[in-house]
C-alpha cells in the first residue's frame, strides 16, 4: 500500500508560490483568527495550485471570549460579542455562523481538512461533551474532514470515544501523545518544550518512522519557529526513505 504523507505548515512563513515548491501543504491560521474574505482565499488557492489546504476553524468556535487570541478580531466584532454566546461549541446562533463562514473559506481553498482545536479550558466534562456532540452531529461536513486537536487534561479513553463516536480524526503532536482516531492521521508539531524550537535530524528520522508506522495517509504540519526549515528537511528524509 503506498500511503501517502503530506508535509507542510501552519501558517504563511513564505509566500505561497515559495512554500509550493518545497512543500505540500499549508493550514491556514488567518481562519482561527479572523477569516479572509473569501475572494482572498480565492486568490491564494489561485497562487498555488499545487498545495493541499487545511483550514482552523474560528476561534469564536472553540475559544472562549477571554482567550488572548480574541485580541485579534477587529475592535468592531470583538466589541459586540456576547461571551455567552461564543466558544466551547456552545448551542448559539453566533457559533453556527462562525462554523459557516470557516465552511466559506475551507469550500474557497478547496480545503480537505478543517482543525478544531480546544484550548486546555475546554475541559473534560458533561457540559462541554454535550455541546461538542451536538455540534458536531449537526454540522453539514460537506464531504470534508473534521479534526480535534484537544489541549489540557482529556484522558486518551475519552477522546479515542468521542473521536469514534463523532467520526472525527484526533489531531496530536507526535512527540506529546498518540494518534488515537481517523481514518487519517494529522500531526502539528508544536515545538519540544515551546514553540521557538529548531528539530534535530535525529527527531526527524524517528518521526519519520513513527509516521510511516501508522499506516495511514498522513498530514505532517510544523507549527514552530524554524516549521518552514524544519519541514522542507523533514519531507527530504521521507523521499530519501521513500524512493519513486
Amino acid at each position: 500500500m503506498n500511503l501517502r504523507i503530506l508535509v507542510g505548515v501552519c501558517g504563511f512563513p513564505s509566500r505561497l508560490g515559495e512554500l509550493e515548491k518545497v512543500l505540500d501543504a499549508v493550514e491556514v491560521q488567518k481562519t482561527f483568527y479572523n477569516p479572509p474574505r473569501v475572494e482572498t482565499a480565492e486568490r491564494w488557492r489561485k497562487q498555488a495550485p499545487g498545495l493541499t489546504f487545511t483550514v482552523k476553524a474560528w476561534q469564536l468556535i472553540t475559544h472562549p471570549a477571554s482567550s488572548p487570541t480574541y485580541r485579534k478580531l477587529p475592535k468592531a466584532i470583538r466589541e459586540g460579542l456576547d461571551p455567552s454566546e461564543v466558544g466551547f461549541f456552545r448551542p448559539t446562533r453566533r457559533v453556527m455562523e462562525a462554523l459557516e463562514k470557516t465552511m466559506e473559506i475551507a469550500r474557497a481553498l478547496d480545503a480537505r481538512v478543517v482543525v478544531f482545536q480546544t484550548p486546555a479550558s475546554f475541559r473534560q466534562k458533561e457540559e462541554n461533551l454535550r455541546n461538542m456532540f451536538a455540534f458536531f452531529r449537526n454540522a453539514d461536513r460537506e464531504g470534508r474532514i473534521f479534526g480535534w486537536e484537544p489541549r489540557g487534561d482529556w484522558s486518551p479513553e475519552v477522546v479515542r470515544r468521542v473521536c469514534e463516536e463523532l467520526g472525527l480524526v484526533h489531531i496530536v503532536d507526535p512527540f506529546k501523545g498518540e494518534h488515537l482516531h481517523g481514518d487519517i492521521a494529522y500531526f502539528r508539531l508544536h515545538g519540544i518544550g515551546g514553540y521557538r524550537y529548531k528539530y534535530g535530524e535525529e527527531e526527524l528520522r524517528s518521526l519519520a518512522q513513527k509516521v510511516k508506522g501508522i499506516g495511514k495517509d498522513s498530514y505532517v504540519m510544523f507549527n514552530n519557529t524554524e516549521m518552514l526549515d524544519d519541514a522542507v528537511r523533514f519531507r527530504k528524509i521521507l523521499l530519501m526513505r521513500s524512493p519513486s
